[in-house]
């Protein structure tokens, strides 16, 4: 038992004088600074590139003016082609509708005060049997409203349009994918959005 207890003295004498020189020689190591260096470098620049914000070529306000002033515009500048030429559609229809409109309530005031012969007199000198003509003040009226509603419409598509812009640009690095797909069950709209 006491020889037992004598060689485990020993062997940590033994590991301690051993260990000394090797822990001496370990605290005067020093890390490899270019390796260091490197590894701070790879890490600062991912989380810049993961931080880093993909400015888009409009401002949210700038976009929001330039397709409210002419829909679509800022959506083709923002590569939305797609809504653009939605934008751009419902403009023309509007205007097209707006004339059409317009046409159609000068036409009607034109015809107030119109009658149509039903009738002539038996005699020469007689006056014909009229009755009023098809347009009235109510049908004035309601030409009015027409042209009044496609107004509105026009309005709504500038509004549209800048809000559709001022969105599109504050989340221009955001990568959406939209796809109609048929389902068993029938058709479903399918967003894809890819966080980076």
């Amino acid at each position: 038992m006491a020889t037992a207890r004598v060689l485990a003295l020993v062997s940590l004498a033994l590991l301690a004088s051993l260990a000394s020189p090797f822990g001496s020689v370990a605290r005067a190591q020093r890390a490899d600074s270019a390796r260091a260096a490197a590894r701070r470098a790879v890490a600062q620049d991912s989380t810049r590139t993961h931080n880093r914000v993909i400015a888009p070529p409009l401002s949210p306000r700038r976009a929001f003016l330039t397709s409210f002033l002419l829909p679509g515009s800022a959506q083709s500048i923002l590569g939305r082609n797609k809504a653009a030429v939605l934008f751009l559609a419902f403009e023309g229809a509007a205007i097209s509708m707006i004339h059409e409109s317009s046409a159609d309530v000068r036409e009607a005031r034109r015809g107030l005060g119109d009658s149509v012969i039903v009738a002539f007199p038996e005699t020469a000198g007689g006056t014909p049997t009229t009755i009023p003509g098809r347009f009235t003040d109510a049908l004035v009226r309601t030409r009015k409203s027409h042209v009044e509603d496609w107004i509105a419409v026009l309005v709504a598509n500038h509004l549209f349009a800048g809000a559709d812009a001022y969105v599109a640009s504050h989340l221009w690095d955001v990568p959406i994918e939209l796809a109609v797909k048929a389902t068993g069950q029938g058709t479903a709209v399918v967003a894809s959005l890819h966080w980076r």
